[in-house]
């Protein structure tokens, strides 16, 4: 659904072109390009929750998300996403797309096609040293993502994360947590569900 979102979110902006309604990013590295990470992609593939992303039309009001990552024979990755709309009643929806990775990248740059021509770059910007957690983003910092082994994790290790996004010229006050438990919803720095 990340990647969903990345090539949704270009088309849009392309569409979109200077109605944006976002303000100017006031981190004084914004302009700093992003560059992947080198990661071990078996070990990168399985099972990753949405901690926090910057908010974005396709994943509005999702709660308990989740990104399942599958290594495939031909060398692609198989990216589901997993979550509920609005309430942990809802029924869980799925989006299934094919990520390819870019050669070069150390495996930390995939090509996602959600539909053709449209091809959207995601690079993975960190991942801690036991694979616990990992920061996603795009191209013009707009879209950003943590996500966590666990459903939750720490307050201190939550800011610890953000201050990467920070380091890396994003503007973190737009960042949002994804609520992984009914009592999550509605508290300070969730993202609430309209």
């Amino acid at each position: 659904m990340h990647r969903f979102v990345c090539i949704a979110a270009a088309v849009l902006l392309l569409t979109l072109a200077g109605c944006s309604n976002n303000p100017p990013n006031p981190n004084p590295r914004s302009n700093q390009p992003l560059a992947p990470i080198a990661l071990d992609l078996p070990r990168y593939m399985g099972r990753w929750y949405v901690i926090a992303n910057i908010p974005y039309f396709a994943e509005k009001d999702f709660v308990g998300s989740r990104a399942e990552w599958r290594l495939r024979d031909d060398g692609k990755i198989s990216d589901s996403f997993y979550g509920r709309k609005k309430t942990f009643d809802a029924p869980e929806k799925h989006y299934e797309f094919t990520d390819t990775v870019v050669p070069g990248s150390g495996n930390g740059q995939w090509s996602v096609q959600p539909f053709w021509p449209v091809h959207i770059t995601q690079y993975t910007l960190y991942v801690d040293p036991d694979y616990r957690y990992t920061l996603l983003g795009c191209e013009g910092k707009n879209l950003g993502w943590i996500f966590a082994r666990e459903p939750d994790i720490s307050d201190d290790a939550y800011k610890a994360l953000l201050a990467r996004f920070d380091a890396l010229g994003y503007d973190t006050t737009r960042f949002r947590r994804v609520a992984q438990r009914p009592d999550q919803l509605g508290k300070p720095g969730f993202a609430s569900p309209e």
